[in-house]
């Protein structure tokens, strides 16, 4: 059984700072790659950012330059660094991983709220 464990969310105020990680455990013999989706009230679930084993990066367009998605493999752990945080950010922050031959696995989410 694997487990993705998400922390660092919070209320943070526009133009601040906040960092996610989470934490793979269980199970585990390969990881292919992490990422980061986000789901705001009555919308969709959308990527944010994914990274690869191999450290190949991805984001949304409306993350980039502001985002930073990181690993740590000798910890099985993936970052999000937000930076230049705007109400729009405001969302329920999903971890997922492909993880033993690709198959999928999600975290239970981290509350990440944007406001003065």
């Amino acid at each position: 059984q694997v487990q993705l464990v998400e922390s660092g969310g919070g209320l943070v105020q526009p133009g601040g700072s906040l960092r996610l990680s989470c934490a793979a455990s269980g199970s585990i013999f390969s990881i292919y790659a992490m990422g980061w989706y986000r789901q705001a009230p009555g919308k969709q679930r959308d990527l944010v950012a994914t990274i690869t084993s191999s450290g190949s990066a991805h984001y949304a367009d409306s993350v980039k330059g502001r985002f930073t998605i990181s690993g740590d493999d000798a910890k099985n752990t993936v970052y999000l660094q937000m930076n230049s945080l705007k109400p729009e950010d405001t969302a329920v922050y999903y971890c997922s991983g492909k993880i033993n031959g690709m198959k999928d696995y999600w975290g239970q989410g981290t509350q990440v709220t944007v406001s003065s």
